[in-house]
């Protein structure tokens, strides 16, 4: 005994009894110093026998003694997966209250039995026998019988989920998380497989080199449509940069400080290169996100569809379900059988209709996630060229009414992010999903005129003919064959569901922000007119000023998307006068307004661009005509109103709390400025600030701070081409005078009256000096 437990040991039966209380602290120490014991197996089965029934391990230490036991390198397994079907039992019924009670946290006293397993050295026993094979010399490796690896991979899941620090335990093993990608390739093991490698990805620290996996090309090209559905959601952990979930991170200050210090690519920009690098992985991708499934039928189907997402925590229940389907057909899944051989499923048939449905939604809320990153990354044109070839958007649009957007509402949900976390029905996740690929589609790409058939593009020529106007070259170079199909394109499919949503409902913010990147860069009079002339204008309106919306994100989204519409064109501000005529309508849309010039600067800056444009084109009987009679211009166009926003845009900001949600209200203020400028008006502004401040009894606090801000502008543009780009497409103010316009407010000659130094007195200069220091 001394052997295995420590030369020091007493022989004293008082002290054996005390050494026998103290077995769980000793197995707990050696996993934190490394020291000590590391398994049951290092105890005598007598001493476990007789702690056993006081301490209520239900045999669990004593089990693991003879699966090691019988698990040797020259031993019969089948006895090894006897012992372990036998310790399975015991801990599967914790997993599965764990999964059904809401995930509480794991804790020893809530699942004794995984506890146990875990301290008397399971795990660490399971990956040893798991990995076996890849230790020996000999040149066929011996093959694991299926089943067996199937349970390894099953109990080592149940202790993930129940016990604290199993998955970071397993994370932390390299070569065992690049070994489970190896098991994917036996489809009998591939779903338990998938599973454990989404957990512990998920909690991995240093995010997996996809590079890193042996032969991962020929592992993807070797999935049917399932499993590659089914190793998106993997994949979706390995290409999105981690979110720091720390606002002080988020602001650019320290994303800049950031860029400096990663100046190469991220690992999740290494693998989206990696991926794309697949032969013919983005074109299958296309084929699951468009791919049909069977209608649901029935009264009872959406009080069904409920039934079933409470329970689904995430797909592993389904998808052994469906599983079974599959096997129980007897039929081999290929890529082109994959629904027949599910559909002609004795199984299949008994399974609910809406069961079907939510397993095809699961899977291409994944599968559009994955399109929508690599939509966002480095490789950005080469994937929009891609989705165009294999027919995406058209395969979406004949989905639009069937599956994505069918006539009922779930309005009653709380909707929240797309995250990790977001607790989201199924059907849900997808909408927001698909929403969001729309807008990254969309978002100052040419491939945007896709999303409408051939009848609206050929309506969008007739407008710019009408007008007297060239086409959009990116109209002109549209393939037409790759547009939608049927009767309407899918933003004009958008357009109706986002009419019928109710006022406060999420979707509206995801579809607001979807419409307005069709219109985000240089301004297309025909865009906008094809906008109008589907009442879009009148339902923003109606929404901000008589819906009684409340919610911010909403708002928000419906300002910025209302100000691309109506920029710089004469008619929207005709309509909207049309539809604010009453004074109580226009300060209801003031207050809006003002309530939140982070949410609606971008529209005040619509406003201010769009009147500078109307008051240089007085040869126009039109433009004058709304110029007299738009209350909204005629708002804009009085000086003090103008400075009043200059005044808050200023003062709501600095260096220190910019963020990408908020710098625009530092740009909003620079294209006051600006235009001032060009009517040599740009002292007066200056002073009035200055005036401003110590009215507010303030001296130099405003713009000291205004200072630091465009000290920061230069630091943060002029080294990022796509920013400086928007900028300018936006406003139509070519970017070199954004430069000069902030050169010279930033000069350092007091005497210039162009200059912010010249509007502050000296002992007030230079108050927040080392805002910017590194």
């Amino acid at each position: 005994m001394a052997t295995l437990l420590g030369s020091n040991v007493p022989c004293t039966r008082g002290k054996r009894r005390n050494l026998n209380g103290n077995i769980v602290t000793k197995f707990a120490a050696s996993k934190i110093t490394g020291q000590g014991f590391s398994r049951g197996t290092q105890l005598p089965g007598r001493l476990l026998l007789e702690r056993d029934k006081r301490a209520k391990w239900h045999g669990i230490p004593t089990l693991l003694q003879k699966l090691y036991e019988s698990s040797n390198p020259n031993s019969d397994l089948s006895h090894a997966h006897s012992f372990l079907k036998v310790l399975s039992s015991h801990l599967s019924m914790e997993a599965m209250s764990f999964v059904t009670e809401d995930r509480k946290t794991a804790q020893e006293s809530t699942f004794p039995n995984t506890y146990t397993f875990d301290l008397f050295g399971g795990v660490d026993l399971l990956v040893e026998i798991l990995m076996r094979p890849t230790l020996t010399m000999q040149k066929k490796k011996p093959k694991m019988n299926d089943d067996l690896v199937k349970d390894c991979l099953s109990v080592l899941y149940n202790c993930c989920i129940c016990t604290e620090g199993v998955t970071k335990s397993l994370a932390a093993r390299d070569d065992f998380v690049l070994f489970l990608f190896t098991l994917m390739t036996n489809k009998k093991t591939f779903l338990q497989t998938a599973t454990l490698i989404e957990d512990i990805l998920g909690v991995k620290k240093e995010m997996i080199q996809l590079e890193g996996i042996p032969n991962l090309s020929g592992l993807v090209q070797s999935f049917d449509q399932q499993q590659l559905a089914n190793f998106c959601r993997i994949l979706s952990v390995t290409i999105s940069e981690p979110d720091v979930g720390n606002d002080d991170k988020h602001t650019l200050l320290a994303k800049n400080a950031q860029q400096k210090r990663n100046a190469s690519p991220s690992r999740a920009e290494v693998n989206q290169v990696t991926l794309m690098n697949i032969p013919g992985f983005i074109e299958r991708l296309c084929k699951l996100a468009t791919r049909k499934v069977s209608e649901a039928t029935g009264a009872n189907f959406l009080q069904e569809l409920e039934d079933w997402y409470t329970w689904l925590d995430n797909a592993l229940v389904l998808d052994a379900l469906m599983q079974m389907a599959t096997e129980e057909a007897e039929q081999s899944s290929t890529e082109s059988s994959d629904e027949s051989s599910l559909a002609t499923s004795p199984l299949r048939h008994r399974l609910p209709q809406s069961m079907k449905i939510v397993h095809e939604i699961m899977y291409k809320v994944e599968v559009l996630y994955v399109l929508c990153v690599l939509l966002m990354g480095r490789q950005r044109n080469q994937v929009h060229k891609m989705l165009a070839e294999f027919r995406l958007i058209p395969g979406l649009n004949n989905l639009f009414d069937k599956l994505i957007w069918r006539k009922y509402t779930a309005s009653n949900h709380v909707v929240h992010g797309q995250n990790e976390n977001c607790d989201c029905s199924p059907e849900i996740s997808f909408k927001i999903q698909f929403l969001r690929l729309l807008q990254s589609f969309s978002d100052h790409h040419e491939n945007k005129y896709l999303l409408l058939n051939t009848q609206e593009l050929n309506e969008l020529s007739a407008i710019s003919m009408k007008a007297n106007i060239p086409e959009v070259e990116a109209l002109v170079n549209t393939d037409r064959s790759l547009a939608c199909d049927g009767k309407k394109g899918l933003l004009t499919r958008l357009l109706t569901v986002m009419k019928r949503e109710p006022p406060d409902s999420y979707f509206r913010f995801w579809q607001a922000r979807a419409v307005e990147s069709f219109l985000r860069g240089a301004t297309s009079y025909a865009d906008q007119m094809f906008l109008l002339k589907r009442g879009l204008l009148e339902h923003i309106l109606f929404c901000i000023i008589d819906s009684g919306c409340t919610s911010r994100d909403v708002l928000q989204s419906y300002f910025d998307l209302l100000g691309e519409l109506m920029k710089f064109n004469i008619d929207a501000f005709k309509r909207f006068n049309k539809y604010v005529n009453t004074p109580e309508k226009f300060q209801t849309f003031l207050t809006q307004i003002n309530s939140s010039l982070v949410d609606s600067n971008m529209l005040v800056r619509c406003i201010v661009l769009s009147l500078d444009r109307f008051e240089s084109q007085t040869e126009d009987i039109k433009v004058v005509e709304v110029l007299s009679e738009c209350c909204l211009l005629s708002y804009m166009a009085r000086v003090e109103n103008r400075l009043s926003f200059l005044f808050r845009l200023i003062n709501i900001i600095n260096v220190q709390t910019l963020t990408q949600e908020n710098v625009s209200c530092l740009n909003t203020s620079l294209v006051i400025l600006m235009l001032a400028r060009r009517k040599a008006k740009l002292p007066f502004y200056l002073n009035a600030l200055r005036e401003k401040e110590y009215a507010e009894k303030y001296p130099g606090c405003l713009l000291n701070n205004f200072h630091n801000l465009l000290r920061f502008w230069q630091r943060h543009y002029l080294n990022k081409d796509k920013d400086s780009t928007c900028l300018e497409n936006s406003s139509c103010i070519p970017f070199s005078y954004w430069k000069e316009t902030v050169s010279v407010l930033l000069g350092s000659d007091r005497t210039s009256l162009c200059a912010i130094a010249s509007y502050i007195d000296e002992p007030f200069m230079d108050l927040d000096r080392d805002l910017l220091e590194d």
